[in-house]
């Protein structure tokens, strides 16, 4: 895939929109006095880069757990001839929201959430059944770490150094898997909020409309879900490949027991490392934790996982690298029929 060349510039705005995008009135604006351009100039640089498909979405990222979700990784393993259609058949999911081929003997990976009603081994089982799966094995998280996807577009290194974990909680370790009770509104708050953001001058005007609020009552809603944990933040989702990151890196790690906790901390202290957990094992799946690696090229993953190993003593490890996505995209919460 060609990564289209980025004015620096753009690299500046994509730096400021991934991170944290203002929750203000005229956002755009807020950006523009940020890096010394016009309203009208932010809003149709962000528009060139949606174009080129460098940036997915803007809009609220959720906390699928503590909105009562619950959600998996999954590995299954095909034979080559039915990997694609395979997949296709597990996208129509709508709570698949990443789906990779992966150079492993489980070459399938992919994610999904169901509803509080749906039963979540259920719906996997039928799905490997559905797709003729030679093997499936569901990986939920035992323990988190980090979800910090950031990537500095200016050095050219992720740069997930400010993260989401679970001490991130106002009320501290321990609460990252328990529900959070919504209200009706605030389901419907959920509902406007995860929808791409339109690019003009207001924004958030007509989700305010639509909800019968005013464009401070919804942030002042915004700003109460991050601090109890539903929200993470409110911020665009990059094309990591478009950007420039074209090596996706899943390393998987064999970690004793009695130092789980240490080493999980000292893997989520990488600023290279966007996501990381510890899983469950099976017979023939040794590694206790994953730790994803975006870089610019594999030999700088290969690079980062070196410096990971030597940090935490861990030898036992091996790199999947994705080397076709089917899928990438967020989790539709509360969707209506």
């Amino acid at each position: 895939m060609n990564t289209p060349a980025l004015e620096p510039q753009d690299q500046r705005l994509l730096n400021l929109i991934q991170s944290s995008f203002p929750l203000d009135t005229e956002p755009f604006k807020v950006m523009g006095e940020k890096l010394g351009i016009s309203e009208a100039e932010a809003i149709q640089r962000v528009a060139g880069l949606k174009k080129k498909n460098v940036v997915r979405q803007i809009s609220a990222i959720f906390d699928t757990r503590r909105l009562g979700y619950k959600t998996t990784l999954v590995a299954m393993r095909f034979s080559q001839e039915s990997l694609t259609r395979a997949a296709h058949h597990i996208n129509r999911h709508p709570g698949v929201s990443h789906n990779y081929a992966r150079n492993s003997f489980f070459n399938l990976w992919f994610t999904i959430a169901v509803p509080p009603y749906e039963d979540l081994r259920e719906t996997v089982e039928r799905l490997g059944r559905e797709t003729g799966a030679e093997a499936v094995r569901i990986m939920p998280t035992l323990r988190f770490f980090k979800i910090g996807v950031n990537f500095d577009m200016v050095s050219g290194e992720s740069a997930a150094y400010d993260y989401y974990s679970p001490d991130g909680y106002k009320d501290g370790q321990g609460k990252w898997n328990s529900v959070e009770p919504v209200t009706d509104f605030e389901v419907k708050v959920i509902r406007e909020m995860q929808e791409d953001l339109p690019l003009m001058p207001r924004p958030f005007l007509g989700m305010a409309q639509r909800l019968g609020i005013s464009e401070a009552q919804l942030f002042a809603h915004a700003a109460d879900f991050q601090s109890r944990g539903i929200m993470r933040r409110f911020s665009a989702v990059l094309h990591h490949r478009r950007a420039g990151f074209r090596a996706n890196g899943m390393a998987v790690w064999r970690v004793p027991s009695e130092r789980s906790e240490e080493v999980g901390r000292l893997m989520a202290s990488h600023p290279a490392v966007t996501h990381c957990y510890e899983r469950p094992t099976f017979p023939d799946w040794p590694y206790t934790h994953f730790s994803m690696i975006h870089a610019t090229s594999k030999e700088r993953c290969e690079e980062i996982a070196g410096e990971i190993s030597s940090k935490t003593g861990i030898t036992d490890y091996q790199v999947l690298y994705s080397y076709r996505e089917y899928k990438k995209t967020r989790v539709r919460y509360f969707a209506e029929a």
